[in-house]
């Protein structure tokens, strides 16, 4: 609770990662670049442009403000870098990752530690390690490779290789800065023990053993506070230590509070105040939106502290050492803040006369004397500052892709379309700078459509430069990203009204704003592309086999194809949680929700997909298998239906390499052209370094079997 917080009010289940997009074209179709889809249409922005590495990016000031640290690449590969915070220009490297690239990260509160979250091959079972700053070393806290079975042999997956733990960090307490507690299911895939670890020598103590919770709240103290569990209709439960401690932590628990199945995924504990007798939560309960509240632990009372009627809360500001909420976000079209404490209004004030856009405040040293700030903007890269309070000086020190200055970016406009059963579905949308000469988001003419359909499906779209959106407007596309019911941020009753609708009334919103783009003269009936990962691509399938003739192609990353198989193939670790995928999505495990779930799954109704369909997958996916993408190949060659498969053997859940990224980029742009009719660029390089293969379909694209030859 001591650092600004980002809250989501999500698992870590089927959320999707943010995609670096998608793309397509070849060499052999250069010519096609010279007619260009509208006249006077800028300059192609290249893809290395928008979907390779940052320059500069997560900029955070140590806790003692001396020394900040930001990533960026080494060798093409983001690393972190640290300098004084009086000289920034001097930074230097600290960490030597030469393969994924590192995304998280964040000091320790000895000052001189870096504190890096790292995978295998998008396998997500990360390791957690802390570089020592003064001698130039990094420790792995977590240096365990299998997890054993009852007989003491490690737990094989289906592929023969050994299982590997996953950890991740429970709590980091400026109160003991030498030590970090760690969660981690070495011992039992399914739940993740909790761990008292010395980032300066690993030494590891075992703190609390869980057997049976999907998670634990500790307090800043590093005590055991709460343990939660959901129950079995989808509710979550709240409980607290009943004595019966040992050297493996708690033994007994008794219950403190249950939350129902209608408030779980809104409605969660974040932290303590300083005295550890004031408990934080974000809370729907008896309202809509989740308001943020505070529960008093001794007398009982709760006081809401901010609450919005149209959003949840999306954010916090907490003061360092206080660990009082100083202010709090929500986010219905855009990023608003309600400030709590006064002291820190002048400074929000200030900052908001600094640079346009939303403001992000991503850390603050514990004398509360400097912060980092970041300016998100729809149309230009992300503005970065060190904030001095005591001056009221703002510092510029990077944007995140210089390349993009100056560039003919495009707007993202909210728009907010009504479904046919009258919900609002706040959406955004992006067109070509050329089609838009007005500025007021209605194009000349219809446009080609690119439907984007974000993961999750418990996420959301949000405003602020989108590389996707930017991209596909730049070759010439509208772009439609919608908030679909069941996005998070919209409060609970728009939230469960997505329960077991996955291609049911989820798909209708997405059918509503496709027919609104055509109303409103944005886009044309016969061009709209339906595109997305996780979710997403699961709703590109079915996009193509429940409504075949809406779409004119479909481009799925990562994608459910069976809900079965998906919900039968999960992580170990979401065990716990497995009743909020039953109660929301369906239950596999009865003969009744089987054929539930096989009536909504793209994979029953194949044969009856009429439109060009490109799926990308990672190998190493924990949550969406490769056999996902695999049956429903499968499905199609047999049926003698075309499809284009591209396969990565070193990814997960998504495309983390930029050059992976940037080889899919390319497939899909080519892809994109031959069926909406869109510019593309080409190939050129943007298979190099890549680990792309295409198992089946490369002729279906233009210029890709060629490439793959290069």
């Amino acid at each position: 609770m001591n650092r600004t917080v980002s809250i989501r009010g999500l698992t870590p289940t089927l959320a999707c990662l943010v995609l670096a997009g998608c793309g397509i074209l070849a060499d052999a179709d250069t010519a096609r670049m010279e007619k260009p889809t509208m006249s006077s249409s800028p300059p192609l922005i290249p893809r290395q442009i928008l979907f390779g590495n940052p320059d500069k990016a997560a900029l955070r000031v140590s806790p003692d403000g001396r020394h900040i640290a930001f990533l960026a690449p080494v060798n093409g590969v983001l690393n972190v870098w640290v300098a004084p915070a009086d000289t920034p220009q001097v930074a230097k490297p600290v960490t030597q990752d030469t393969g994924r690239g590192i995304r998280r990260y964040f000091w320790a509160y000895t000052n001189s530690h870096i504190l890096y979250l790292q995978d295998q091959g998008g396998d997500e079972n990360w390791k957690v390690y802390a570089v020592d700053l003064g001698t130039n070393t990094s420790r792995d806290l977590t240096p365990f490779e299998t997890i054993p079975g009852p007989d003491g042999k490690p737990i094989l997956l289906p592929n023969g290789a050994p299982m590997r733990p996953a950890a991740q960090i429970e709590n980091v307490s400026r109160r003991f800065p030498d030590t970090i507690l760690i969660g981690l299911n070495n011992r039992d895939p399914r739940y993740h023990d909790i761990y008292r670890v010395d980032i300066r020598t690993g030494a590891m103590t075992l703190a609390q053993m869980n057997s049976e919770f999907s998670g634990f709240v500790t307090d800043d103290d590093y005590a055991v506070r709460f343990a939660t569990r959901m129950t079995s209709d989808g509710g979550t439960e709240l409980l607290k230590p009943a004595g019966g401690a040992s050297p493996a932590g708690f033994t007994g628990w008794e219950p403190f509070q249950t939350v129902g199945m209608e408030d779980s995924m809104t409605t969660h504990p974040i932290g303590f105040d300083k005295s550890g007798q004031v408990l934080y939560l974000i809370d729907s309960r008896g309202r809509d939106t989740s308001a943020m509240t505070a529960l008093d632990l001794k007398t009982g009372t709760t006081a809401i502290l901010a609450e919005d009627p149209r959003a949840d809360v999306a954010g916090a500001m907490v003061h360092p050492a206080e660990e009082t909420i100083q202010a709090v976000s929500f986010a219905y079209a855009r990023t608003e803040w309600k400030v709590l404490d006064p002291a820190i209004q002048g400074d929000l004030d200030y900052l908001k006369t600094v640079a346009a856009g939303d403001i992000l405040v991503t850390s603050r040293t514990l004398d509360d004397r400097l912060w980092t700030a970041a300016f998100l903007l729809d149309n230009g890269p992300a503005r970065s500052y060190l904030y001095d309070r005591a001056t009221k000086q703002a510092t510029f020190l990077f944007t995140n892709r210089r390349a993009l200055e100056g560039l003919p970016l495009a707007r993202m406009y909210p728009r907010v379309i009504t479904s046919r059963d009258g919900l609002s579905l706040v959406s955004y949308l992006t067109l070509p700078p050329e089609a838009d000469r007005r500025g007021d988001g209605r194009p000349d003419r219809p446009l080609p459509l690119v439907l984007l359909v974000h993961g999750g499906p418990w996420a959301r779209d949000s405003w602020g430069l989108d590389p996707e959106h930017q991209w596909l407007a730049n070759r010439g596309y509208a772009v439609l990203a919608v908030n679909f019911r069941g996005s998070t941020g919209f409060g609970k009753a728009f939230l469960n009204a997505a329960v077991k609708e996955w291609a049911g009334k989820m798909h209708d919103d997405l059918l509503d704003a496709v027919d609104w783009a055509v109303r409103e003269g944005i886009a044309r009936r016969d061009a709209v592309c339906i595109m997305g990962g996780s979710y997403g691509g699961y709703a590109t399938l079915v996009g193509l086999t429940f409504t075949p003739e809406v779409f004119a192609c479909g481009v799925d990353i990562v994608g459910p194809s069976n809900l079965v198989t998906l919900l039968t193939t999960i992580p170990p670790y979401w065990e716990p949680e497995i009743a909020m995928f039953t109660t929301r999505v369906g239950d596999h495990r009865t003969e009744d929700g089987r054929r539930f779930l096989e009536g909504r799954s793209p994979l029953s109704y194949v044969d009856q997909i009429q439109r060009p369909l490109l799926i990308g997958q990672g190998a190493n996916d924990p949550r969406v298998k490769q056999g996902e993408a695999d049956q429903v190949v499968a499905a199609m060659q047999k049926k003698g239906i075309p499809v284009t498969y591209v396969l990565y053997p070193d990814e997960g859940h998504g495309f983390a390499r930029p050059e992976n990224s940037l080889s899919f980029n390319a497939v899909v742009e080519a892809f994109l052209s031959q069926y909406l009719g869109g510019r593309y660029e080409p190939v050129g390089n943007d298979f190099t370094g890549s680990t792309i293969t295409v198992p089946t379909g490369a002729g279906g694209v233009p210029g890709l079997e060629a490439a793959l030859k290069r």
